[in-house]
């Protein structure tokens, strides 16, 4: 069952493309799963990550503030700033560029934990960067979307706000709870966590993709090339401002991973459940979904070979 659930979570990447060509191709596949799933299945995936998060992370947090406060500052910059920019510049429709901004303005991604591990990274700095962001993403997720976006649709900012506390912070601290006073289930199940949080992501990817393959198939090329190059310009810039800063190698690397990845089933959910009058706000998420699980695996394998 270990090998199974290792080699699963070591083909996430694969699993998710498979999983998305597949419900694009027959939507029927996942259409009897209503969207409202996708925010059980977030949950679960927090609940996982609070299981995996001990005292030592946050610990990191306070006796690395330096590192922390620079990559989030990277997080909730870069990528808000390079999704405006991106909608602006290939003119992107509203529902479009509302989808690519919600995108931009979510915490990191929990598998840019496991692909800083593969590239050899700072992992307890790309740990202490998910956790922080995740954290400070409903206050900053809702206002960042407010100001990008407020002028295009109406931005229930509260609402937004209630929604991440519901989806991602409570379901971080019932793992959290649950490692303080269930260690023994909590140890016994971890190992198996990557594998289980690949298959939820899956899962949700599915949804999103069934319920809205129509859009995408007549959405064309430019929405696609858009969420390309907001995660590769998003994993370049990270290591640039790394860089700029004189971090370590392997800091950077965790910063570039942090800022590229983003938590893109979040904005999905986000999308339906706020933006429900826009439904093709929902497909930039879908397809960041997909794309930075790819071009995840990829750039730990460009990092690996460059920093040997």
């Amino acid at each position: 069952m270990k090998k199974i659930c290792d080699f699963i979570a070591q083909w996430m990447g694969l699993l998710v493309l498979v999983v998305a060509a597949w419900s694009l191709l027959m939507p029927a596949s996942f259409l009897w799963i209503d969207t409202w799933a996708i925010n059980p299945l977030l949950g679960v995936i927090m609940f996982g990550m609070g299981l995996t998060l001990s005292p030592l992370d946050f610990k990191m947090v306070l006796s690395r503030p330096k590192d922390i406060l620079i990559g989030c500052l990277a997080q909730f910059t870069v990528m808000p700033l390079l999704a405006w920019f991106l909608t602006w510049a290939f003119s992107l429709p509203k529902e479009l560029a509302l989808g690519v901004i919600l995108v931009g303005c979510c915490p990191g991604g929990t598998a840019s934990n496991v692909i800083t591990y593969l590239a050899k990274g700072d992992l307890a700095l790309s740990v202490g960067m998910t956790a922080t962001s995740t954290l400070l993403a409903p206050l900053l997720t809702p206002l960042l979307v407010w100001w990008m976006a407020g002028t295009m649709v109406d931005v229930d900012v509260l609402g937004m706000l209630q929604s991440i506390v519901y989806v991602v912070i409570a379901p971080i601290i019932c793992g959290l709870l649950c490692q303080r006073f269930l260690p023994k289930m909590t140890q016994s199940v971890v190992p198996y966590l990557p594998a289980f949080s690949s298959v939820a992501i899956a899962i949700v990817v599915g949804i999103v993709v069934s319920h809205t393959a129509d859009k995408l198939l007549a959405g064309g090329l430019l929405v696609v090339l858009v969420v390309m190059a907001h995660n590769l310009l998003g994993l370049a810039v990270g290591f640039v401002v790394g860089f700029l800063l004189r971090l370590s190698r392997p800091k950077c690397v965790a910063v570039s991973i942090e800022v590229g990845m983003q938590n893109s089933g979040l904005a999905s959910s986000l999308a339906v459940l706020h933006f429900a009058a826009y439904p093709l706000a929902t497909i930039p998420g879908a397809i960041f979904s997909v794309w930075h699980n790819i071009s995840g695996a990829l750039v730990a394998k460009l990092y690996q070979r460059i920093f040997k």
